[in-house]
């Protein structure tokens, strides 16, 4: 029989109060209590502990503390990867970013997605569906993107933008639902 962990891990319906998983979230709580408490003079604890919340981190990789996750190791920053203050991903899935991704302030990565049907949503299980994030992807202030996203890479979300289905290559979406403003050279 698979863990809740596992089956997390596979995309599949778990129940997230499973003490494994609580366990986990609640190490990983107190990492980013650390982190987001600390004095902006202590960079180089700062960058180990953002090492030890993420699963990998590109070089020169940063986020601007208050930042707020669930696990942490779901996390996958490229080289030159900046998340701007405030930032919250919900990482029950991977959430992997390309190289020189640029976050605003207040964006909201989700993975995390709950059975549609009333009686399946009552069991309190939930499942994740990854989000990818391409290469040279901004994406403006307040935004949202949701479970199961791709953005493909050079795009820009606009600031408050809802991501709710893919994102083309090169183009700069904006507004909730995002709709296709425009092709980018």
């Amino acid at each position: 029989m698979k863990s809740e962990k596992e089956k997390m891990m596979n995309g599949e319906l778990f129940l997230p109060h499973d003490p494994e998983l609580a366990a986990e979230r609640l190490q990983t709580k107190l990492l980013l209590e650390e982190y987001n408490s600390i004095s902006v003079r202590e960079k180089e604890r700062s960058n180990q502990l953002l090492q030890d919340i993420v699963g990998t981190m590109g070089e020169k990789a940063r986020i601007g503390p208050p930042f707020w996750c669930d696990y942490g190791y779901n996390i996958h920053l490229g080289d030159h990867f900046f998340a701007n203050v405030n930032c919250v991903m919900l990482d029950e899935a991977p959430i992997i970013f390309g190289d020189g991704v640029m976050l605003g302030p207040g964006v909201h990565i989700y993975t995390v997605n709950h059975p549609m049907e009333e009686a399946a949503r009552a069991t309190l299980q939930e499942y994740g569906s990854p989000v990818t994030i391409g290469h040279n992807v901004w994406v403006g202030g307040g935004a949202i993107i949701n479970p199961g996203i791709r953005i493909e890479d050079g795009a820009v979300i606009a600031s408050g933008t809802v991501v709710t289905k893919d994102v083309s290559a090169r183009t700069l979406v904006g507004g909730n639902p995002a709709k296709f403003i425009k092709q980018l050279d």
